[in-house]
Order: C-alpha cells, then sequence, then structure tokens
C-alpha cells in the first residue's frame, strides 16, 4: 500500500518535472521579441523547423528531453520580455493561457492557436536586378528515389541533458497549482587526359476589404527576353529567401491566386484567405484587366527572378459566363484553334497567347506594357482538366472557396500553379536558381544581362549515351551506347525463396518518403557541357556518365543488383552515371573506366529546390498529424489516418509529391505530338533545364541508396527483401507491422545505415501488408509483389 502512495507521489513530481510551457501564442510571441528565428531555435534544441512550427501552433507539444529544455529557453526570455496587457489580450484570444494567468481548473486543454507558416529567415535587401523571362514549357509530363531525410541539414547541438531547473513563480506563465495534463490534438491511429567539348546548341492597385496578411505565394516563370527591370520597383529578398509577409500583402494584397464562380449573373472572386470579391465583367479581356488591377500576385523567390503572375482560375459556371466552350473538341492538341471567335478576342489590342495557346492552362501577356514592366495573367480552366486528377485528386470538384485555399497553400510553400505539376516543378528550379541577373557595367554605368552563379545559364546538348533515342546526338551512336538509369523493377526469383522466409506470414512493404527529393539533396551535378575523356581516372565528385565493366562485381542472388533497374547482373561493359559507379568503388571494385563524358563546371544545382519542397512536405504533414518528433509507434498510428485529418491538406500533399516526380520527369521530356519525326529537335530542347543527366543522376543516387540500406539489414540482420519497385521494397515478416521487420540494435535502436520509419524525406512508412503466400503467389506467375503491396497497381496509380 505504502509503495503505491510513492509511486503516486513520484509520478506527479516527474509530471512536474516535465517543464511548465506556456499557450501556444505566447512561446511565439517570446521568440519575435527576442529577434530569434524558428531555424534558430529548432537548431538549439536539436529538432527541425516544423517541430517548432508545430510547438508554436499548438499542434503538438514538446517531449523530453526537449521539454524541458525548451521551457528553459522560454523562462528565460520571458524574463527579458515580459508580456504587455495587449499581449494577454492576444495570447487569450488565441485560445492559449495568457502570461500570470492561471489554468487550473479547466477541465479540457486550450484550443489550438491558428497554424503558422514556417517564417522566412532575416535577409539584407538586394538592389533591383533583371533578368529575362523563363516560359517553362506545358506540355504534357512523362513521369520519371536516397540520403535519408535531413542529409543537407548542418550539424545540430545536442539537447543539454540537465533539467530545466524548477519552474516556479518565477516563470510567468508557471501555475500555481498542479495542472490537468493538456494533450496534444488527437492523431488517427589523375592522369593528363586529352579532352574534346561538345558544342553548345545554339504598383497594383488595392482592393476594397480589410488588409491581411496572404500566404507567401512565389514567382512565377514569365515570357520573353532579357530586359532591365526599373528601379522604382520594390526590392525583392535576397539570394532564395521570400519577403516578409507585410511587404507581400502590401504588393499583393489580393495574394497569389483566385478562384472565380457565377453566383446568378455576377462572377465573384475568391481569394486565398476567404475573402471575395465582386468580379463585375463579361469577357475575357475585360477580366484580364480586371486581374491586373485587383493586387493578384506573388512575390519572388531569387531576387534575380520574378514575381509571379496573377493566376484566376475558373470553375465551369465562370468560364459558361464569358463564353469559354464547355469541353475542348481538340482532345489531341488541348487547346481552341488559331482562328477561333474566342482567341481572337482575347488577343487584341496587342495581348499574344504563349507557345501551348489558349487551353487548359492559358497565359495572356502584353510585353513591356506600362512603363516597360511586362503584363501576364494566367488562367485555369476547371472544365477542360485542368486540375489532372492523377496529381490534384477531387480539388476541382471543390467549392471555390475551398480549391482557393487549397491552391494558396500550394502557391504559398512550393510555387504559383502554371501548369501540371510537372510543370511547376521544373519551373520551380528556374525560379530558385535564375539563368541571368543584372550586372551594371562599371565603366558605362549601363545594366546588363549576366549569369548567376550554380544555375543552369545556358542551352547545351547531351552526351551521346544520355540522350533518349529521338535526339538528334542518338542518331549516329552505336547500338547499346546508352546511359540507363532508372528506377528498380525487380522481384527475387522464387528458387532462391528460402524455407525459413517461406514459413512467415506475412509480406511487409516499405515505401521511402519523397525518395526522388532525398535523392537530390547536395547531389553534385553538371551545370554545363560534356566533355569527352579517354580512359579517365574515375572521380566520384565529377558528374557525368562513364563506360565501366561492373559485370564482375559479386552481388548476393538474394539482392537485386545495384546496376541495373531490372536488378539482373550487367553481361559486360555499359555507361553508368557517377552515382552508380561510385556506389561499385564503395563496395570494393577497381573501377578502370574505358571513357567518360564529365562535366568539370558543376554544383548542387538542386540543393534550393529540395530544401524548399522539403519544407513543404514536412509543413503538410504537420498539417496532417505527422511531425518528425513522433516515436515508431505514433508514426505508424498518425499515418494510418493522416489523409482523413484534413482531406484538403492531403490534396495539397500528393501535388507536393507529384511536383517532385513530374519536375524530375521533366528534365527528360520526351517529343510529343504524332506530326514528330526521330532526329529532328522538339521545344523542349531550348530550354537550359532539359537536362537528360540530372534525371539520370537523381534516380541512380536513389536507387544505389536503396541498395546500401538493403544491404546493411542483410549483412546485420539476414533481412533479404523479396521484390522492389521504384521506392517500394517488401520484405516477408512475421508479423503485420514495420516494426515486425526493421532489426534493433543492442541498445534497442533502429540499426544505423538501414531503413527507419519516419516523416522525413529518405525515411519510410508502411505501404501495406499482404499474405506471404500471396506474394510468392506472384514470384511463381513472374510479377513483381511490390506493385500490388498497397492494394492496387502502383504504377497505374502513378507511383
Amino acid at each position: 500500500m505504502t509503495d503505491g502512495l510513492f509511486d503516486a507521489v513520484d509520478a506527479l513530481l516527474n509530471q512536474i518535472d516535465q517543464g511548465d510551457l506556456p499557450a501556444p501564442a505566447e512561446r511565439a510571441r517570446l521568440r519575435r521579441a527576442a529577434r530569434l528565428t524558428q531555424r534558430q531555435v529548432a537548431d538549439a534544441l536539436g529538432v527541425q523547423r516544423v517541430t517548432i512550427v508545430a510547438w508554436e501552433s499548438g499542434r503538438t507539444d514538446p517531449r523530453p528531453p526537449q521539454r524541458q529544455a525548451y521551457a528553459r529557453l522560454l523562462n528565460g526570455l520571458a524574463q527579458r520580455f515580459p508580456g504587455t496587457d495587449q499581449d494577454r489580450e492576444q495570447t487569450a484570444d488565441a485560445g492559449g493561457v495568457a502570461p500570470g494567468d492561471s489554468a487550473a481548473g479547466r477541465d479540457e486543454p486550450a484550443p489550438a492557436a491558428p497554424a503558422e507558416a514556417v517564417e522566412a529567415e532575416a535577409v539584407p535587401p538586394a538592389d533591383p536586378a533583371a533578368d529575362p523571362d523563363h516560359a517553362a514549357s506545358a506540355e504534357p509530363v512523362s513521369a520519371a528515389t536516397a540520403p535519408a531525410g535531413e542529409a543537407g541539414s548542418p550539424a545540430r547541438p545536442a539537447p543539454d541533458p540537465r533539467p530545466a531547473g524548477g519552474l516556479t513563480a518565477a516563470a510567468p506563465w508557471a501555475r500555481t497549482s498542479p495542472p490537468a495534463a493538456s494533450p496534444p490534438a488527437a492523431r488517427p491511429p589523375s592522369a593528363p587526359v586529352s579532352v574534346a567539348p561538345v558544342p553548345a546548341a545554339s504598383g497594383p492597385a488595392t482592393v476594397s476589404g480589410p488588409s491581411v496578411s496572404t500566404p507567401r505565394p512565389v514567382a512565377a516563370p514569365a515570357p520573353g527576353g532579357a530586359t532591365a527591370k526599373s528601379p522604382a520597383r520594390s526590392r525583392p529578398a535576397a539570394g532564395t529567401d521570400q519577403a516578409p509577409q507585410e511587404a507581400q500583402a502590401a504588393r499583393f494584397p489580393a495574394g497569389p491566386l483566385a478562384v472565380l464562380d457565377a453566383e446568378g449573373k455576377t462572377l465573384r472572386a475568391h481569394l486565398v484567405d476567404g475573402r471575395v470579391l465582386p468580379c463585375p465583367v463579361k469577357s475575357l479581356p475585360a477580366l484580364v484587366a480586371w486581374a491586373l488591377d485587383a493586387g493578384l500576385g506573388a512575390e519572388r523567390l531569387h531576387r534575380a527572378g520574378r514575381d509571379a503572375d496573377p493566376l484566376l482560375v475558373l470553375t465551369s459556371a465562370a468560364a459558361e459566363r464569358l463564353g469559354v466552350p464547355a469541353e475542348l473538341t481538340d482532345r489531341r492538341n488541348l487547346r481552341l484553334p488559331e482562328d477561333d471567335a474566342l482567341v481572337k478576342q482575347v488577343t487584341k489590342d496587342g495581348w499574344r497567347l504563349t507557345r501551348r495557346g489558349f487551353g487548359p492552362w492559358t497565359k495572356v501577356y502584353r510585353p513591356l506594357a506600362d512603363g516597360g514592366r511586362r503584363q501576364c495573367v494566367q488562367f485555369a480552366f476547371l472544365g477542360w482538366d485542368a486540375l489532372d486528377t492523377r496529381s490534384w485528386g477531387d480539388a476541382a470538384t471543390l467549392p471555390a472557396p475551398e480549391l482557393a485555399g487549397l491552391l494558396g497553400a500550394y502557391a504559398a510553400r512550393v510555387v504559383t500553379p502554371r501548369g501540371s505539376t510537372a510543370v511547376a516543378g521544373l519551373a520551380l528550379m528556374t525560379e530558385l536558381r535564375p539563368p541571368t541577373q543584372a550586372v551594371k557595367d562599371e565603366a558605362g554605368g549601363t545594366w546588363r544581362s549576366g549569369p548567376v552563379a550554380g544555375s543552369l545559364t545556358e542551352v547545351v546538348d547531351p552526351a551521346p549515351p544520355e540522350a533518349p533515342d529521338e535526339h538528334p546526338v542518338a542518331q549516329t551512336r552505336a547500338a547499346g551506347e546508352v546511359l540507363v538509369e532508372e528506377a528498380y523493377d525487380w522481384h527475387r526469383p522464387i528458387h532462391l525463396v528460402g524455407d525459413d522466409e517461406g514459413n512467415l506470414e506475412h509480406a511487409v512493404g516499405l515505401d521511402v518518403n519523397a525518395a526522388f527529393l532525398a535523392a537530390a539533396s547536395r547531389l553534385p551535378v553538371g551545370l554545363g557541357a560534356p566533355v569527352h575523356v579517354d580512359a579517365p581516372t574515375f572521380d566520384k565528385k565529377m558528374p557525368g556518365c562513364w563506360y565501366v565493366d561492373l559485370s564482375g562485381i559479386e552481388i548476393d542472388p538474394r539482392l537485386p543488383n545495384p546496376f541495373t533497374p531490372t536488378g539482373l547482373r550487367p553481361t559486360g561493359p555499359g555507361w553508368y552515371a557517377t552515382p552508380t559507379v561510385a556506389y561499385a568503388a564503395e563496395l570494393g571494385a577497381a573501377i578502370d573506366p574505358f571513357e567518360a563524358w564529365i562535366r568539370p563546371d558543376r554544383g548542387a544545382y538542386l540543393d534550393p529546390w529540395y530544401t524548399r519542397l522539403r519544407d513543404a512536405y514536412l509543413t503538410t504533414m504537420a498539417d496532417l498529424g505527422v511531425t518528425p518528433d513522433l516515436d515508431e509507434a505514433a508514426f505508424l498510428a498518425a499515418m494510418a489516418g493522416h489523409k482523413q485529418v484534413d482531406p484538403a491538406r492531403a490534396i495539397v500533399l500528393a501535388a507536393i509529391k507529384a511536383t517532385v516526380k513530374g519536375g524530375i520527369g521533366k528534365l527528360r521530356e520526351r517529343p510529343q505530338g504524332a506530326r514528330y519525326r526521330p532526329g529532328d529537335r522538339w521545344p523542349a530542347l531550348e530550354r537550359p533545364t532539359w537536362r537528360p543527366d540530372i534525371r539520370a543522376a537523381v534516380i541512380a543516387n536513389a536507387r544505389v541508396g536503396m541498395h546500401r540500406k538493403m544491404r546493411k539489414l542483410a549483412t546485420v540482420a539476414d533481412l533479404y527483401p523479396i521484390a522492389v519497385l521504384s521506392d517500394c521494397v517488401v520484405y516477408p515478416a512475421a508479423g503485420p507491422s514495420p516494426l515486425d521487420v526493421l532489426p534493433r540494435g543492442a541498445d534497442g535502436k533502429p540499426v544505423p545505415g538501414g531503413f527507419r520509419l519516419g516523416v522525413s524525406p529518405g525515411m519510410v512508412k508502411h505501404e501495406g501488408t499482404r499474405p506471404l503466400e500471396w506474394a510468392l503467389g506472384l514470384l511463381v506467375e513472374g510479377q513483381n509483389p511490390a506493385r500490388h503491396i498497397k492494394g492496387v497497381d502502383a504504377v497505374a496509380e502513378g507511383e
């Protein structure tokens, strides 16, 4: 009896030692008062930035040992920056406990504060700069996985293991009586060589209504040539950081986009922040003028880039009101004929259409108008399937206000939509690393266009092995002289499944989160034209492709071969991207290439792209209740129902994933249309971002990254997969959970270097579980169980 009483008292003391915390709104106020960024706090506590966002919004609460350290930080800040009466009122309005107020006696947790977007770091202002408009191809996309998680993040100090000290009345928010626990929101369960280079191919008006801080949208590409921007324009943020939200709201008070719907005889524009504006227009040309006056748009992502153009998304009812046909009769070209009356109406008075014409995504622009400023408005017609269900799910069927909020979240976290998600993924690369910038001629004092360091600045032809079969440089190469770097499609031969494995009950699929995105982190790629080298010395830091014989490397047949997408052993010399050859060297093979096409001008071109999409992915997952601080069991429970937490945010998540895959696929866009003849050039070849070598490097890095982890589990735990498809691997297991598959070390932690459960890109989640008997039956038939482990055809579903 006595022991039970002492245990109960100890439990109360332990609860107090967890560290008392202020309300979420007060946590954010204290950090801002100290001029600390979320990144600084995250680095100090050894967590990710998105975790601080979740703590400050009330979605989750810290856990030990970070909880004590976080409470200690907030206690110190509260003593230096005591709150005012206004702060107390604002905190109370946000649903939390105001500083100095007691929460004792409350029977339920305070409601969480509204979700806060990840804040941008403070950066010095930059001088205005000019660059050419960057028009991304909007043609259909061919779909195109890796170091774990936060490979690009700086090392973070370990949290202070010491207790946070006695948080007594010295802390302004300290309670005077033991509190009832406030749980977080519930979640659902070299030798010199001779070289020969390959030649390169040749102020908006404000709108009525309250002033609000809209989500931070991003810049869009624009048509036209390089022109110097007027110095009178507002200064952009430096580098790739975004301008403060206040500046965003001032320059673009209506936000990045509007969804237009018809109510009776009137058009109404639904903004991303919930406001509704009247739109008294009766024609598309009048709608263009209205959009330019409404204050729509978004800040650029790079100081040398351009601000995003206004986007108007038209429902079928709104389009009908403006005379737009309900359906496109030309299903092959997906555009109205050039002689259509609507096209002539839109293009009068100097307005133009881009190469893709008047289709589901239409851009209307007038170059060098309004005192030298380009004017441009983009349209998306929902009735013409502008929002592809493969990327956007049922978004097009949502009410206009909900669709505006959904698209606004994507615009703020990724980029303002301007075509398919693949087009957006490719355009985002250019927005984050524009090819040119304004350079001042010191002698003459004039401005000219110059390259941006680290960007893709010119159109270059691929090396012959890198080119797809249709490309002109591929027409004279020998048969088989092709670089084939693709994702895995492999399953183990049934005769190699042992009796011990075959007697298990389950087949468990593990899926790598955003595998292509993780593979892009810190990956060196070529920035310029390829250079041919005979008998080179291999350099794992040199981007390129290498002709080398990897067929002699012995790989356990229960594992896929890492050098081919089929997982079969190479039969002789072949062309391989640098990550593949580097992995062969890691396995102990002697690398002696016969020849290579290398790119000495190199850099981590995709790093900003990786960072922005990683943050977008993690922030959206946090919206759905899945955060990096969850333990494995909690992570699996949260993932089991995360799409039902907020269906609209689940659509945003799917669009972000499609942006990653589609953007990588666009790097090697194939020719479109039945009239194309092999050997002819096609439009995509005329952009600097048509780079099949970069696509090959990303996919190769993803494939060998998966093999590295599979080999680790085979070495330390005698675990071998029975199937792999792209970023999904299937293991036989005694139980149905990933926890029944992934081994633990002597310390009880996951084996270092293997697959780890978690939300970050490069970590894994549960893809699905089926009876092992079912999986073995597919192996007998020569089919890949990884393709169906989720219960659907993964390839048909675009996985």
